[in-house]
């Protein structure tokens, strides 16, 4: 069963969903501007293919403590982080799934520490390399300009709580394919999260340290050595914010690596394509024959769900 719980973990006290037990640890990170509640249709399956699984709400995010300064949310602490929570579960190596921002303190983290880690799952966030090398041709930059936008002080805050965060609602529903897929309550807890005080400043603070707080050019001058990390990298394909070009080339970055494309899902693949992200990571996480999107039987794991959703 689901279950909301606080843990301590480099220095903050966050909120974790969790769910299963044993000593195998699945840790789901989320993205801008998500909570660990966008893996709720991950954690039941983790915990059915013998995982404890752990989605904390990220440093500033929903109930999770919130550090003031932008230094705070510095790439390395935010490893620190990872590092901090496996260690928090008792565990001393780690699965770790992640989406967007997630997924970029995931790449690091492979490549600085990839001691912690058993295996990775990315969604919908490119290698940093390949990010990088985006940003500065092509059309990614278009793409990217928000996350220029956020290096502004007070007025980003402003824009996003503007009309009860009502923005915050519509960068799910206006990027989805199938906005159904998130109910009333979905996108109000997403909403009434941002609008917790000091939580937009804490959430805009990644992008802040990232950019002009110089975390992306420390990480560039040393390297991207080879992932070595047995890697799946999903890729909801109606992404608008992110290129499904910048996933070209990620082999020559990772050597046991597998690409799964998800054609009608968009940037929040997780949670708009469930079954059929679902049956990839049943399959990668079980040592079988990764299918491709077309091959996935939606009913049955449509009805796998729900089985699921009833037990919890």
């Amino acid at each position: 069963m689901l279950e909301s719980v606080h843990v301590h973990a480099n220095g903050l006290r966050f909120r974790v969903l969790e769910e299963g037990e044993g000593d195998r640890l699945a840790l789901c990170l989320h993205g801008f501007p998500e909570l660990g509640r966008s893996w709720r249709h991950q954690l039941p399956l983790l915990a059915e293919l013998g995982y404890r699984g752990w989605a904390p709400d990220l440093r500033g995010y929903g109930g999770t403590e919130r550090p003031r300064r932008v230094c705070d949310y510095a790439l390395e602490t935010l490893m620190d982080d990872v590092t901090g929570l496996i260690a928090a579960a008792g565990a001393e190596r780690a699965t770790l799934i992640a989406h967007d921002w997630g997924g970029l303190i995931a790449w690091h983290v492979a490549m600085r520490r990839p001691e912690l880690l058993e295996r990775l799952v990315v969604c919908n966030m490119p290698h940093p390399q390949r990010l990088a090398e985006a940003m500065i041709r092509g059309p990614q930059l278009v793409r990217s300009f928000y996350a220029l936008l956020f290096q502004l002080p007070w007025l980003p805050e402003r824009m996003l709580s503007a009309d009860d965060g009502r923005r915050v609602e519509n960068a799910f529903t206006s990027m989805a394919v199938d906005p159904g897929r998130f109910t009333e309550r979905d996108l109000r807890l997403y909403r009434e999260a941002a609008l917790e005080p000091g939580a937009l400043t804490a959430m805009l603070a990644y992008y802040r340290a990232y950019v002009r707080g110089g975390g992306a050019l420390r990480q560039m001058r040393r390297g991207y050595p080879a992932i070595d990390v047995p890697t799946l990298l999903v890729w909801g394909e109606q992404d608008t914010a992110l290129g499904r070009e910048t996933t070209l080339g990620t082999s020559e970055l990772v050597r046991e690596l597998t690409v799964r494309y998800v054609p009608q899902a968009s940037h929040w693949v997780q949670q708009e394509a469930p079954e059929v992200v679902n049956a990839m990571l049943r399959a990668w996480l079980t040592g079988q024959p990764v299918p491709q999107a077309w091959e996935v039987d939606v009913s049955d794991e449509s009805r796998a769900l729900d089985r699921m959703s009833d037990r919890g």
